[in-house]
């Protein structure tokens, strides 16, 4: 591990954004003065503290952002005094600076929550890049912050109120697990709204003034989503053209959501089981050990246990991921919310459009009930917003809706005009719904486990 050095230049506008608080915390008052001067002539607001207790006692006076940590303070310990400013301010990035660097204290001064250290004599290019990071990971946590208020007031589908017994079984099982520091993996077919359930863990835990990032773990290749995740070093990969942290050190302190994590190589499964378990991991293309303190919340369509059996999914990651473990129910089965949902939706998509929410006649709402929804809340919503842009009138009817929908019959009838193939999805779903386990479902059909999951995967459930 090798010390901090001179970094890139200031931002232009970094004395433009809300200045920093810092805390310095020395037992030496010409130290203290040198950094607490340099710093403030970064734009920064800088205390000081002599001693652990005047450094504690100033964290719950103000809620610093960076805080400069001598190793030694007296008679006392700046390794030991680390957690506890931790524990005090969660969030806070504190730099271990000492005159007896060595990659021992370093390593251990990482282990236990610093986020950098930096060597006696430091020189003001050091401090500058230091400061500079510090107000760039703020900087990012603000947009992401921005990105959160512009998606609660473009998604309709955040607001949870249910009527449904299933969906209040699972906020309550959310509301439990939310204020406990503990990996949960959220299961269910797309469209049911996991990525809402994460969010709503994350704004009712302690974390809700940090970051929520997002990680769509299907839609990049192994050595990119590593990167997404982990970050990359310049030229560990064609078009690294310079370091880059990643999602797990934007969050810090927050909350990392990983959707679709069934879809995640093997070789990148070890990587976060690592880091599930020790909150270490290193760049692409870096050798140098890093940590990040985020929470992590999982999700996926898939039967993980059976992609176990099949050796496509670590059995320890797993048991990692799913601490607390949360369904979330398919459309089908919360029938009582699907005219308020519809609703909400209208309202909506009317308010966006400038326009006079139109009402649901009580043939749409036929025939909106009597639809299965394969796309669960998801296809309700592009359903309803179709509608409002195709139907200019104050009564939307069935026509409204496409065919699939307004079409549809209340239930499959033997005999009646139904495909084969279409007859035999209701019959497998309606076994897998009242199935305990894919297993017991496949040998009440008659087929494999295999051979099953094929057709849940192709169905999209």
């Amino acid at each position: 591990m090798q010390p901090t050095t001179q970094g890139p230049s200031m931002p232009e506008d970094l004395t433009s954004a809300t200045p920093l608080r810092v805390l310095v915390i020395d037992d030496e008052k010409n130290i203290r003065t040198t950094l607490a001067l340099c710093i403030e002539g970064l734009g920064c607001k800088v205390e000081q503290a002599a001693n652990p207790q005047a450094a504690l006692e100033a964290l719950r006076l103000e809620p610093f952002d960076l805080a400069f940590c001598d190793l030694r303070l007296g008679h006392d310990s700046g390794l030991d005094l680390l957690p506890r400013l931790l524990a005090e301010r969660p969030g806070l990035e504190v730099v271990v600076i000492t005159a007896y660097a060595t990659v021992d204290t370093a390593v251990e001064a990482m282990r236990r929550g610093a986020k950098d250290y930096l060597p006696k004599p430091f020189t003001p290019a050091q401090i500058r890049h230091l400061v500079s990071r510090a107000i760039g990971r703020r900087a990012l946590e603000r947009r992401v912050s921005d990105l959160e208020t512009r998606l609660e007031e473009a998604a309709p589908e955040a607001n949870v109120e249910t009527a449904s017994p299933r969906m209040q079984s699972v906020l309550e099982v959310i509301e439990r697990a939310a204020g406990h520091d503990v990996a949960v993996l959220l299961r269910g077919e797309n469209g049911t709204g996991k990525g809402v359930l994460a969010r709503l863990i994350h704004s009712h835990s302690p974390r809700r003034d940090r970051p929520f990032v997002l990680v769509n773990c299907p839609t990049l290749s192994e050595e990119l989503l590593a990167s997404e995740l982990f970050g990359h070093a310049r030229g560990a990969f064609t078009g690294a053209v310079k370091d880059q942290e990643g999602r797990v050190e934007a969050a810090e302190g927050g909350t990392v959501f990983l959707d679709e994590i069934g879809e995640i190589s093997p070789g990148l499964q070890a990587k976060l089981l690592r880091f599930l378990q020790e909150k270490r991991f290193e760049r692409v293309g870096e050798t140098r050990t890093r940590t990040a303190d985020v929470r992590i919340v999982a999700a996926t369509n898939r039967d993980l246990e059976l992609e176990v059996k099949v050796g496509q999914f670590r059995e320890d990651l797993l048991y990692r991921l799913n601490v607390v473990e949360v369904t979330a129910p398919p459309l089908r089965d919360r029938a009582e919310d699907v005219l308020p949902l519809a609703r909400r939706f209208v309202a909506f998509f009317a308010r966006q459009g400038r326009r006079q929410p139109p009402e649901l006649s009580a043939e749409a709402e036929r025939v909106l009930l009597a639809y299965r929804w394969p796309g669960n809340v998801r296809e309700l919503r592009n359903a309803i917003e179709r509608a409002l842009i195709l139907a200019p009138g104050q009564v939307l009817e069935p026509e409204s809706f496409p065919e699939r929908i307004a079409a549809h019959p209340t239930t499959i009838v033997l005999g009646g005009d139904f495909t084969a193939e279409e007859i035999e999805r209701e019959h497998v779903l309606r076994v897998l719904a009242r199935a305990a386990t894919l297993e017991d479902a496949a040998r009440i059909l008659g087929i494999d486990a295999s051979t099953l999951w094929r057709k849940r995967k192709k169905w999209g459930r």
